[in-house]
Order: structure tokens, then sequence, then C-alpha cells
């Protein structure tokens, strides 16, 4: 279809489409007009991601996308609607009871219908940018809808509130009960602790258990000492009952024995003087011989004697050694008895550490907890109050009507297309050639149209030799 075909269907169809157009306008202008003027109420509130001052820590999931849907769930849900019917005591108007009784009939609750009500023309819509949400509500007064607006707002911020304070106030009530036992758990290791102590006798574990621990040190020394002493005294005691016992240290350094020797080996040379000079039967060679025996006698009962204190002298270190040993075994005992005592109160110590733990956590939890049930400040603020409007949002009365021609333009060209479509004439020389397929050979005017002239003579037909029909065709 060309431009000029289209153009010929409007005008040979232009009374369908004035009146489809004129009926399309009429009917959208009266329709504004007869319907009731509705007014809307705007709020806005913004969201705070700032840290919280109690747990002193930012909420990721505050900066969350998801975040902001979340509050719009919140802001549309039946608990805030329910709290928005509470706030304007919605309830205790017999007007909207009696509108309730009218349209729902019975069924139900006034709650629900309400809610319902109130959510079909609330309108909640966050920024795309920002942290703030607007919030619009519909009505016929337009301080109503403010009302509304500002309610639902208020009505959010103090839900957000609850939905913050109630669970705080649930786990305040829960610390509480864990603070009452963690105090009892702390209480019962520090008596145990105690009653531990005084049956052991223990004042200070560490002081004490560091001098035995000292003195167990000290005598394993002198164990080592005694020992050494000991084995050097057994040596010498066991030479001095063998053959060479006058040549012990003891009996070398004994100024007796040395003078008694020295007066042996005298006595001796003077005999073989004597036995030398005077023969072995004079009474001089038998009185030596004599003092000479004496003399042996002497000595060895000298070396006797101090070999007898060298006996003695390691039964006395080896009585030493046992006596130390004994006591090194009694102190390394006592010493194990107090390290396991140490440990064992070490255990009950660490009881009363673990206690105090886990009553201080409690205590900081049932603090902070205690403070979140105490907030009165929510994350959402107020932003934008609702004011009455001066002027209703709807209905649009101008944009109605632009809507109305351009819906109409459209509907009246559709129509002319379509009653021609129906009804198919010829409205130009192309339809011939469209519909038929032939060439067209000229045109006649309209009766009573003028004729044109170019100068004096008429304009001829002009002939189509080229595009004649066959002469089985008709035209």
């Amino acid at each position: 279809m060309t431009f000029g075909q289209f153009l010929s269907i409007l005008r040979a169809r232009k009374l369908a489409a004035v009146l489809v157009f004129l009926l399309v306008v009429a009917s959208t202008l009266g329709v504004s007009l007869l319907l009731p003027k509705q007014y809307t109420g705007a709020a806005s509130v913004v969201i705070d991601v700032k840290p919280d001052p109690l747990a002193v820590m930012s909420n990721p999931s505050m900066v969350m996308p998801s975040f902001m849907a979340t509050q719009v769930d919140i802001m549309t849900s039946d608990r805030v609607a329910l709290r928005v019917i509470r706030d304007l005591k919605l309830l205790d108007s017999p007007q909207i009871r009696q509108q309730w009784r009218d349209e729902a009939e019975g069924k139900g609750t006034i709650e629900q219908w309400l809610v319902d009500l109130l959510q079909k023309k609330l309108d909640v819509r966050p920024s795309r940018e920002s942290n703030v949400i607007q919030v619009t509500y519909k009505a016929p007064d337009p301080r109503f809808a403010a009302a509304l607006a500002n309610a639902f707002a208020n009505a959010y911020i103090a839900t957000t509130l609850e939905l913050r304070v109630d669970p705080a106030k649930q786990f305040s009530t829960f610390f509480t009960v864990q603070s009452k036992d963690a105090r009892e758990a702390l209480e019962r290791a520090q008596s145990k602790v105690s009653a531990f102590q005084q049956k052991k006798g223990i004042i200070a574990t560490d002081e004490r258990f560091d001098v035995e621990n000292s003195r167990l040190n000290e005598l394993s020394s002198q164990a080592v000492q005694i020992q050494a002493i000991a084995s050097e005294s057994g040596s010498r005691q066991t030479q001095a009952q063998g053959n060479q016992s006058d040549r012990i240290q003891e009996v070398l350094n004994n100024p007796l024995v040395g003078g008694l020797k020295a007066d042996l080996t005298r006595s001796e040379v003077r005999l073989q003087e004597l036995n030398a000079k005077l023969g072995e039967n004079h009474p001089q060679v038998v009185e030596a011989k004599a003092n000479i025996a004496e003399l042996r006698s002497r000595t060895d009962a000298e070396i006797k004697r101090v070999t007898g204190g060298v006996t003695i002298s390691n039964t006395i270190n080896r009585q030493r050694e046992t006596q130390v040993r004994q006591a090194l075994d009694e102190q390394r005992a006592k010493v194990l008895r107090m390290k396991a005592v140490r440990d064992e109160g070490q255990v009950l110590v660490r009881e009363v550490e673990s206690a105090q733990r886990s009553f201080d956590s409690v205590m900081a939890r049932l603090t902070q907890t205690g403070l979140e049930a105490q907030s009165t400040q929510s994350y959402a603020n107020v932003l934008t109050v609702a004011q009455p409007p001066a002027e209703h949002s709807s209905p649009k009365i101008l944009l109605n009507t632009v809507l109305s021609v351009f819906l109409g333009l459209v509907l009246a060209v559709g129509v002319a297309l379509v009653l021609e479509l129906s009804n198919r004439r010829v409205r130009a020389p192309d339809d011939i050639i469209a519909a038929l397929g032939l060439p067209v050979l000229g045109t006649l005017p309209k009766p009573g149209a003028k004729r044109f002239h170019a100068g004096n003579r008429p304009l001829p037909l002009v002939p189509l030799a080229h595009s004649l029909p066959a002469p089985s065709q008709s035209v």
C-alpha cells in the first residue's frame, strides 16, 4: 500500500475515523472528569549504615543490595500495616466497621480486611543509588493520604526497632541465666582450689616447690661428692688391710710412725755395728735386739692404729653416703609428691581460669545485649514528612487527554483500514493494477469535473501500445 492509497482510504472513510476519534477522546475525558480525585501523600525514609555504637562494628549485611529489598518487604508487610491500624485507631471508627460489613459481608477479620485495603494503595520504592525509600499513599482526602504515608514511615521505623530490640531482650534473658550458671561454676571451682590448698597445706605452691627443688639439687651434689670420698676411702681401706699398709698416705704422713721408723733404722744400724764388734751373744747386742723388737712392735701397733683410723673414716664415709642417698631419695619422693600436688592444683587453677573466662565472656555479652535491649534508636529515620498535597495526583486530565488523542488517532486509522479491507473499493488507478494485474490505458474525469486543457487543445488519452492486453484478455 502506497502513501497515496493510504490517504485516499482515509479521505473515503473520514466519517468513521472522525467518529471513532471523537468517541475515544470524549469517553476518556468524560471518565477522567467523573472519576473521584485521588491525592498522593509522599514521605521518605533514610537508612543509616554507620557502624553500630553498641557493637562497635559495621554490619556487612546493611551494605548488601538485598538489604534495601528486605526493608521494602518489611515496610509492605502485614506487621507494619497492623501497627498503622493500631496507631491511627482505625478499628474504633464506626464507618470503617460498617464498610467492612458491607464489602466483606462478615467474612474474615476486620484487621486482615484493613491490611489488604491499606496495602493496595501503598507504594514503596527504594532509590537506585541511595539509601532512601520513598513511601506514597493514595486516598480521596489529602490529609488522610499524608497521614497514612507518615503512619507507614513511623510504623516501619518502630518495627525495625522492635526487630532489633526483641531478639536482644531474648538474648539478655538467656545470658542472665547463663551468667548465673557461670558464676556458680566459678564459685565451685574456687571452692575446690581453696579446699585443696587447705588440705595439702599449700600457701605458695611455686615458691615452696622451688625451695624443695633447690634442696634436691643440693642433695644430689652432696651425694656425688660423698660417693667420690667414700670410694677413695674404700680404696685406702683396702690398701691398709693388705700387705702394703705401711705405704698408705696416712701412715707415711704420721710423725709418730715416722719417728719410730727412724729410731728403728738407727737401732738396726747400731745393732749391726755391735754385732760386728761384740758378737751376737754380747749383752749389748741382746739389749739392742730387744730395743729393735720393741720399736718394731710399737711401729706395727702405731701402723695398725693409723690404718684403723682409715677404716673408721671409710665406715663414716659409707654411713654419710647412705644417709645422703636416703635423704636424696626422700627429697626426690617429696618433690615428686609436690609435683603431683602442683599438677593437681594447676588443673584446679585452670578450671578456675576457664570458669573465669566463661563468666567474663557471658557478662560481656549480657552487658551488650542489655544495652541493645534498651536501645531507642533505629537505623532508619524519617527524611521527609508527608504534607497534604494541594493538587490531586489522579486523574490527570491533560495526560489522559493527550493519551486519548494518540489512542483515538490509532483506533481511527485502524477502523478505517478495517472497513476498507472488509469492503474493498477502487480508489486510484494503482488499485486496478494491483487487483487485476493489467495496465491502465486512461482515466475519465468525474461527472461535472472541469476538464484540463493544455493551451486550446484537450489532453489526449495516452495510448500504451506496448502494454495492450492480449486478444484473449478483456479490459
